[in-house]
């Protein structure tokens, strides 16, 4: 990909630096900005190895001033766990016909929630919702009998976070709107919970490189040791 004149420039503001949390925010925030509403995403690299089961690293933590994102939520089940989630809001909520509709190509939803008795029928498109990452799981609070609360958590700013293939972990933090003390809040709740979650398995530095970056803007690195 051709990097854009701006996109140079905004490097050269914050390369080979290192940054304080208080620091990389306000180098974040300095850089040139783009015609919309940028996210400002968290990428951490820890120093575990996922491939071993014990060194896993999963949850998830809500975000005091949530993504900034509106999240269209569906909630998979019947009866009055349906009712419940039409009451909460939900934005969709259905059972069997729904999942079809899924089978046939349907993703306009960013969180999907169901009741543990409906995950044989969430089974048949486990391979569909897996890779995009919106496949109900315990761990992540989707999988529950407590659909009103799940949901609550997910239009509040709820983030999950999980290790990637290299030993990475993603999450958002908010948009370039939120200003200075917001984003910090944020940083500092995920951090919180990424040290929370550590391995007991895990030997050595954990947090290995902390990155924060607008949508379109380049990396800034955060002093690991904070």
């Amino acid at each position: 990909m051709k990097e854009s004149k701006k996109y140079k420039q905004a490097s050269e503001q914050v390369r080979q630096k290192s940054f304080d949390i208080a620091s990389g925010i306000d180098a974040l925030l300095a850089l040139p900005k783009a015609k919309f509403d940028e996210t400002v995403e968290l990428h951490v690299r820890l120093g575990v190895d996922g491939k071993n089961a014990d060194q896993q690293v999963r949850g998830v933590c809500i975000l005091p001033h949530g993504t900034g994102k509106s999240l269209k939520v569906l909630v998979i089940a019947k009866g009055d766990k349906a009712d419940d989630a039409v009451k909460a809001g939900a934005d969709y909520v259905g059972a069997e016909e729904i999942v079809a509709k899924i089978q046939g190509g349907w993703l306009d939803f960013d969180v999907c929630i169901t009741t543990p008795d409906m995950m044989g029928v969430v089974g048949r498109v486990a391979r569909v919702l897996g890779p995009k990452g919106l496949m109900p799981n315990p761990k992540s609070g989707t999988v529950t009998m407590d659909v009103t609360k799940a949901i609550n958590d997910a239009k509040a700013g709820k983030v999950e976070y999980r290790l990637d293939k290299t030993n990475n972990v993603h999450v958002i933090l908010g948009k370039v709107s939120f200003g200075k003390e917001k984003l910090i809040d944020n940083f500092n709740t995920v951090i919180e919970a990424l040290q929370k979650a550590k391995p007991a398995a895990a030997k050595g530095q954990y947090f290995k490189n902390i990155t924060i970056a607008s949508t379109m803007g380049p990396g800034v690195k955060i002093n690991v040791a904070m």
